[in-house]
């Protein structure tokens, strides 16, 4: 059987040489690119159309939730193994939504990595250290996208609205961006990230990001994805 042909693209050269050096010890697997950011990494995986792409999802220039719906709309044959520093339901269900076959926490130990790209080979979806098939995921993404939506009712009155500022964050937390990304986005600071960020969950009476995410495209306030995407 030939070898499954792999792509890594992570902008921490250690972490990525690690990667690439632990894959390489497995006979059934090649490494046959390396990327150190999402543009780069997304040009090379349309070019070289390996089997599998591991892909940091808090990436520079194109994050890794932008580069696996960039190769869904082009229809690339390359899956896409999502790796995160900040594990969190949110970013999951961005990130299966995004097209994603794989979402794990990048302390993942190496065997467990091989594990994960074998199974997205075979046609499984993991998420965590759970494996799906493709039923099984649409069961999952609306499992959550039910509990975010009934776990809060409407703010109702009075209600205070969110301010200019708030509703582009918010934009930004539905498209799946970390608080660093909205932060390097929007050109203010990460501290000023978090605190726009507990002021939306407080105004608009939600738990986390996910039930805020939910809300506003419920409310048709903000859109998954751009049209041009």
């Amino acid at each position: 059987m030939a070898a499954i042909k792999l792509v890594i693209v992570d902008d921490h050269p250690i972490f990525r040489q690690g990667v690439v050096d632990s894959l390489s010890l497995e006979k059934d697997l090649e490494v046959i690119g390396q990327a150190s950011n999402g543009s780069e990494g997304l040009d090379m995986i349309l070019d070289l159309q390996p089997d599998i792409a591991i892909v940091d999802v808090n990436l520079p220039e194109l994050n890794g939730q932008h580069l696996t719906k960039q190769l869904r709309s082009q229809k690339a044959s390359t899956q896409v193994v999502l790796l995160t520093a900040y594990d969190d339901s949110s970013q999951a269900v961005h990130s299966m939504t995004a097209g994603a076959r794989a979402y794990c926490s990048k302390d993942i130990d190496p065997v467990k990595l091989v594990e994960v790209i074998h199974q997205v080979r075979a046609g499984s979806y993991v998420i965590s250290d759970k494996m799906y098939d493709a039923a099984g995921l649409d069961d999952w993404l609306n499992q959550r996208t039910e509990l975010a939506s009934t776990a809060y009712s409407d703010p109702g009155d009075p209600f205070e609205p969110l301010s200019n500022r708030e509703m582009e964050v918010l934009e930004c937390v539905t498209a799946g961006l970390s608080n660093k990304e909205i932060a390097v986005e929007l050109g203010i600071s990460h501290q000023t990230v978090k605190n726009h960020v507990t002021a939306i969950l407080r105004k608009l009476r939600v738990d986390d990001r996910t039930q805020a995410a939910v809300y506003a495209l419920r409310q048709g306030w903000v859109r998954l994805y751009n049209s041009e995407d």
